[in-house]
């Protein structure tokens, strides 16, 4: 008897080591991102006819893709980025001189094909309006939720003579999950931006 229970014991043993194991697979995980307090500085160059306060972390640049021709065209010599080299982000803005309202129908129906182009990745896009009286800044903010190329784009315009674009990047294949904590840190970044944004 006692020989029975044993062998039945080291072949129940013996079956269940034979048990193929069960891999359950990890969730994709992302490197955690160092981000810094938010914090702002003045950008008021002469002679451009905006100013606004932008990320101390970020460097201002001129736009290199505009050839010596188109300088001084529209206000394309005001068109700058602002370079996050450590998060491959740049905000791109893009400056035009306004002739009143036939100038101002062209551009907002650029600004929405631009935003909307993103609808192919995009899971939504809210825009909200935002309206500053006393500044004359109104405008639209772009929220593109999903694996978009651009998460952020914006414009700002007094209707009358000044136009500015802004449009959020990242120098990387887009993935709404891992930029996620990106996008929402320079999101609160571009709203400052065009909350001090000021037309000279």
């Amino acid at each position: 008897m006692k020989l029975v229970t044993t062998l039945l014991l080291i072949s129940t043993i013996a079956i269940l080591s034979c048990k193929p194991k069960v891999f359950t697979p990890k969730p994709r995980g992302y490197y955690a991102i160092a981000l810094p307090k938010h914090d702002y500085t003045l950008f008021n160059k002469a002679g451009f006819p905006y100013q606004f306060e932008y990320p101390s972390y970020g460097t201002i640049l001129k736009d290199s893709t505009m050839t010596q021709n188109m300088k001084d065209q529209n206000g394309i010599a005001y068109w700058i980025n602002v370079d996050f080299p450590q998060w491959n982000a740049r905000i791109y803005l893009s400056y035009k001189n306004m002739n009143g309202a036939a100038d101002l129908e062209k551009l907002l129906n650029d600004a929405h094909e631009l935003s909307f182009v993103h609808t192919k990745k995009a899971d939504y896009i809210n825009e909200p309006e935002f309206h500053n009286d006393s500044t004359h800044v109104h405008g639209v903010y772009y929220d593109v939720g999903g694996n978009a190329a651009s998460a952020v784009q914006f414009f700002a315009t007094d209707s009358n003579k000044h136009y500015l674009r802004g449009a959020l990047y990242f120098n990387v294949t887009p993935n709404a999950d891992s930029l996620q904590p990106m996008v929402e840190f320079l999101s609160k970044d571009i709203e400052h931006l065009i909350k001090t944004l000021r037309w000279k």
